[in-house]
Formats: C-alpha cells, structure tokens, sequence
C-alpha cells in the first residue's frame, strides 16, 4: 500500500462496528455531493427566468455536469490509481466547494455552466472513490450493509439536499442556495479528513479462469445501472414541473419533495436488509415497484391527490437502487474496486444525462404527461434484464466476493499498469 494510506489507524476491512466512523464520513460528504450534482432540478424555473434561458435549456446544466461524469469517471479513476485515496477524495470535495461557489457568483449562463463543468470533474472521481472506499472499510460478508450506509447519504442528498435547497432557493434566492452548499462542502471535507482513515487500495481480482465470466456479469450489472437510471431521471429531472403541473404553488415544491423524498430513505434502509441475504429478489422486488408506480404516475396525472401517491411510491423503490447496483458490482469481481466504482459512477451518469436529454426532448414534443409512460417503459426492461440475467443478479452473494484488505507499516510495491483491470 502506499505509505500515505500505511498508518497507524489506516482501515483493514473489519465490522460495521470499527468502520463507524469512516462510513460516516463517507455518507456526510455523499450527501453533499448528490445535492451539488441535483441541486439544479429543484430550481430550473428560477435559474431558467433570470439568466434567460428556456426550462430544458437550463436542464442541459444536468445533463453537462452528468455526461462529464460518464465520459471521465473511469479514464480519471484509473490515472490517479498511484495516489493515495484519501488525499483524493479530499480534492473533489475541495472542487465542488469551489463549484458551487462558481456558480453563486456567475452573472451569465455560459458561467454557471463552467462551475458547473468544474463540478462534473469532481463528480467524475468522487462516487468512483466513494463505492471503492466503502468495500474496502469493511470485510466482504458487510459490503451490502456498508455500501447501502453510504448510499444513504445519496439518498439524503435527495430527501433533504434538493427539498431543502429548493426550499431555500425559493425564499433567498437560488444563488444563495449555491452559496450555502458551498459551505455545506466545505464542512464535508473538514470531517472527512477527521473521521475517515486510509486504505489500501491494492487489491485487483485474481487473473485466472473465471475472468471472464466476471467480466461479463459487471457488464450486465453497470448496463442494468446506466438503463435504470435513465428511466429515473427521464422523469425525475423535470419532478418540479411535474408537480406545477397538478395545480401545486411553487412555494410548496420543496416541503413536497422533502416530504415524499423520505421515503427514498426508506428504499435505502430496506437494500440494506435484503443485500446481505437475498440480493436477486430485492431487486425484482424493488424494480417490478418502480415500473409499477411510474405507470400509475403516467395515468393518474394531473390529479393531484393520487399523483403524489404513484409518486412515494417511486421514490421509495429508486431509494434501494444506488446500494443494489453499487452491491452487485463489487461482487462481480471483475475488476478492482475503484475501477468497479467508476464504471458504476459512470454509467448512472449516463443514464442522468440521457434521461435528462430525453425528458427534454419528450417535453418539447408530446409534453409533461408522457414522461412517466416513457420512464415506466424504461424501468420495466431493466426488471426484465434483472429477472433474466441470473450470474449478474444471483439469489445470494458467494463467500468471499470481495478481498479482505490487509495493511502494514511498509511501502507498497508500484502497481502493475494493467492490475486495475
């Protein structure tokens, strides 16, 4: 291991219990990140009326921020392999500080594009880092418990980050909601360089006769991934016009969003009781729920009442879906963990920049009601993928899927350039 990661005190894979700390860490600065990249969903109309802009042309600062992510999570991911992962962690937080900060100040559209540019770079690295992060503080029987912790700051940065900076964003401002998430990531980083130890970060798959077959199963996992989250936010980009459109004031998006949000907590907590037991029907499970609700979504709309409903319903199934897909990649064994976690990283990014691009286009062609029917669509061929793909999506999680980390006081010897794969 690197001597930077080899200190006294440096993570070792142990219980949930002795990764308490880290996997506080982790889940605080995830919060923060998933806000920075979803903050502008609660506030297009604000942005897209004051720096003159139309609706979908102001949802591109999602799509931009989400394409940079697919395209540089894994080629960034594999260059910095050399250097230590905490330091590294660190610098994307120090970026979407900076982001954030950027975009507060811009006076023009062009520039809030380019903080928010900054801020897809960081994003391209962090969730890549995160995933492999929160493996390796663990032994392999807690990576679904572990990594569903984590992910619950995701969904944290959905059930209370977008409500909440919406909320804010509609009483001060939504410039001042920006520069309140810049302090926000600020504090991130101060905890995570109290709270989160080192790792190592030495350990790529064995090279032997079942390479292949992992390979192929990471392949249907992150497919899986990039398909379910372009159904999710082929509708969720556009969620606050989606409730303007049922006859709800502007002033009560947020406290709306807060309130059905918590039930993607929900999600989380429930993944996180079913990956360590039986991962393959929790994920049918909470896919054939997701399809289901966005359905209903598409045919209730606008009646306000049952919308709401068809849309809990939603949130809570896509709550578990971060931790399932992030789960059944680590245990694919196809490739070393950072790498697992970049290809993770950006084919959900994937998935958010084209289900945002597409929103777009189907807003501007048949309007708001189609979306649910086009997300629901979606959803329902990612079930049909889990429901078929048995290797990829296994009943139970087979002993040792993932490698024990071991740590010394002694320099690492350099990795191979080809150990990542």
């Amino acid at each position: 291991m690197r001597a930077a990661d080899r200190r006294p005190g440096a993570a070792s894979g142990g219980t949930l219990r002795a990764a308490a700390g880290g996997l506080v860490a982790l889940t605080l600065a995830t919060f923060v990140a998933v806000t920075t990249e979803m903050v502008p969903v609660g506030l297009l109309p604000q942005i897209s009326s004051d720096l003159d802009v139309t609706e979908s042309v102001a949802g591109l600062l999602v799509t931009v921020y989400a394409f940079m992510v697919a395209a540089l999570a894994v080629p960034l991911t594999i260059g910095t392999r050399r250097l230590p992962r905490k330091g590294l962690l660190m610098g994307t937080l120090v970026a979407y500080t900076v982001s954030n900060a950027l975009v507060a100040l811009a006076p023009s559209f062009a520039l809030v594009a380019a903080g928010r540019a900054l801020g897809g770079l960081a994003h391209a690295l962090f969730f890549s880092l995160s995933i492999a992060y929160g493996s390796r503080l663990v032994a392999p029987q807690f990576t679904g418990r572990a990594l569903a912790l984590v992910t619950a700051g995701a969904s944290a940065g959905f059930v209370l980050g977008v409500p909440l900076s919406t909320t804010l964003g509609n009483a001060v401002g939504w410039r001042n909601a920006f520069a309140v998430l810049a302090g926000g990531c600020a504090l991130a980083t101060v905890l995570v360089a109290t709270l989160l130890p080192g790792v190592s970060s030495d350990d790529a798959p064995p090279a032997d006769h079942s390479r292949r077959d992992r390979r192929a199963a990471l392949t249907v996992v992150t497919g899986t991934n990039a398909l379910t989250y372009l159904a999710q936010y082929t509708i969720y980009t556009y969620v606050s016009l989606l409730l303007l459109g049922t006859g709800l004031h502007e002033a009560a998006v947020g406290p709306v969003l807060l309130g059905l949000g918590a039930l993607g907590m929900v999600g989380t907590a429930v993944a996180a009781s079913f990956l360590d037991r039986a991962p393959r029907r929790g994920t049918l499970a909470v896919h054939a729920l997701m399809a289901a609700a966005l359905l209903a979504l598409g045919l209730v709309f606008p009646a306000r009442a049952e919308v709401l409903v068809a849309v809990a319903a939603w949130s809570g199934a896509f709550g578990a879906m971060a931790s399932v897909f992030q789960t059944a990649a680590i245990r694919t064994r196809g490739a070393s963990p950072d790498v697992i976690g970049a290809l993770v990283n950006a084919t959900a990014n994937i998935g958010i920049g084209g289900g945002a691009a597409l929103g777009a286009a189907v807003l501007s062609g048949p309007g708001l009601g189609t979306l649910p029917f086009v997300a629901a669509a979606l959803a329902a061929v990612s079930l049909v993928v889990v429901l078929v793909a048995r290797r990829a999506f296994p009943a139970r999680p087979e002993p040792a899927q993932v490698s024990d980390v071991q740590t010394s006081d002694v320099q690492e010897t350099p990795a191979s350039p080809h150990a990542e794969l």
